[in-house]
């Protein structure tokens, strides 16, 4: 059950069904996850662990801001991992055939945004980057990323909804695609480099202007 109630508390937490600064105490969150205090309490504690809550005895949780420093450096071993792993990518030359999922993955995110499915862009964009992350071929590469992975998601499930409309990411990955399909290596990575850096700013600013519109 202590598994159970931290996957549920983790996954709102990730996914910002429970905003920075969100508060509960603890049979509340107990309660809505229709599970005993007892789990929901080490889950709690070991998320305080993790960095994402803060637990005060008597008065529940609180949901940790992102910090705009731990997302800059997150986004910086990001940045430095993709752009290997589309070196890697690019390396092998790969084909066409090789390259539909990237495409598919782009398609779907300039199909959300025709429809402002901000939720299904952002799904389409974490499917692109983890295809050309697990195109790469190296697996150690792959585990490293999934460290990251899930602070970034929060960072870009916060930021969704606060940032200016997508419409760069698009035509950013199709230029990755094309990099790829030429084996041209260093632009692959100049490309890849360009795209995760303008995100990065994006979304640093952002967690700027909370943390000081909450100070």
């Amino acid at each position: 059950m202590v598994g159970e109630a931290y996957t549920q508390i983790r996954r709102r937490i990730l996914d910002v069904v429970w905003m920075p600064g969100y508060q509960a105490m603890e049979q509340d969150v107990a309660l809505a996850l229709g599970m005993s205090r007892t789990p929901v309490r080490e889950a709690m504690i070991r998320l305080q662990r993790e960095g994402l809550v803060d637990v005060v005895p008597r008065h529940g949780m609180r949901v940790l801001p992102v910090s705009p420093t731990d997302m800059r450096e997150i986004y910086q071993v990001l940045t430095a991992l993709e752009c290997m792993a589309a070196e890697l990518l690019a390396a092998r030359k790969p084909s066409s055939d090789d390259l539909l999922p990237l495409v598919a993955a782009t398609t779907a995110m300039d199909e959300a945004l025709k429809v402002d499915d901000l939720d299904a862009w952002a799904v389409a964009d974490e499917r692109f980057h983890a295809l050309l992350v697990d195109l790469s071929g190296n697996r150690q590469l792959k585990d490293t990323v999934l460290n990251y992975w899930d602070r970034a998601h929060r960072a870009r499930m916060f930021t969704l909804r606060l940032r200016p409309k997508p419409v760069n990411s698009t035509k950013e990955h199709l230029q990755m695609v094309e990099c790829l399909r030429a084996g041209d290596v260093q632009g692959a990575a100049q490309v890849t480099r360009a795209h995760r850096e303008r995100a990065n700013r994006e979304l640093v600013a952002i967690f700027e202007r909370y943390k000081l519109a909450h100070m």
